[in-house]
Parts: C-alpha cells; sequence; structure tokens
C-alpha cells in the first residue's frame, strides 16, 4: 500500500460512512469504493482518484482542474464513463466530495 493511496481511502471513508453498505475492492491497483456491487470510486496509488461518471456527462466534466480521461496501462482507454482525477485536484475535502457526490449521482439514476 502506498501513503497516498491509504491517505485518500481514508479520506473517502469519511466522506461516504453514512451513504448506505459501502464495500471495498482491491481493484485496478487502488482502493474500490462499491454501492451495490457497482464502483464509485478508487483510491489509486499515487493518490488519483477514478470516479466513474455517466458517459453523457464525460466531456464537460472533463473541463473541472485535474480531470482526465482513465487509461487500464499505458495506452488503453477505459472509456467515457471512466474519469481520472489527478492528486493536485483533491487537495480540499470540497473538492473531493464534489467528484464522490458526481459518482453517486450517476449511481442512483
Amino acid at each position: 500500500m502506498t501513503a497516498e493511496r491509504e491517505a485518500l481511502a481514508a479520506r473517502i471513508r469519511s466522506m461516504i460512512q453514512d451513504g448506505g453498505p459501502v464495500r471495498e475492492v482491491a481493484m485496478f491497483g487502488g482502493i474500490a469504493f462499491m454501492l451495490e456491487d457497482r464502483m464509485l470510486v478508487s483510491a489509486g496509488r499515487d493518490g488519483s482518484l477514478l470516479v466513474r461518471v455517466d458517459p453523457a456527462d464525460s466531456e464537460e466534466l472533463l473541463q473541472r482542474k485535474g480531470a482526465g480521461r482513465s487509461f487500464m496501462g499505458i495506452e488503453r482507454p477505459m472509456g467515457p464513463g471512466w474519469l481520472t482525477v489527478q492528486p493536485d485536484a483533491l487537495l480540499g475535502d470540497e473538492d473531493l466530495m464534489q467528484w464522490i457526490g458526481v459518482a453517486l449521482d450517476f449511481h442512483s439514476r
């Protein structure tokens, strides 16, 4: 485990603890947070955040600070429903909670 991944995972835990039966799974090299067997977000090794979003909202969300397309490995894109947010865009709890909110919104649709 990396310190960056564990620090981000701890912040995520504190923010979604009252959101229902969330479980953690090792996935995509990170710690994925699952609600009803669907991934919301995942804390990456480097402290980045993998976020599951509505594919229809991807282009708009890519305009946010630190957001980029997600890749499996170096060259394989994951598709428009997956975004990666860089650690420097997650420094404030409000920033992180906004991304968790995007994932929860998509999950509830």
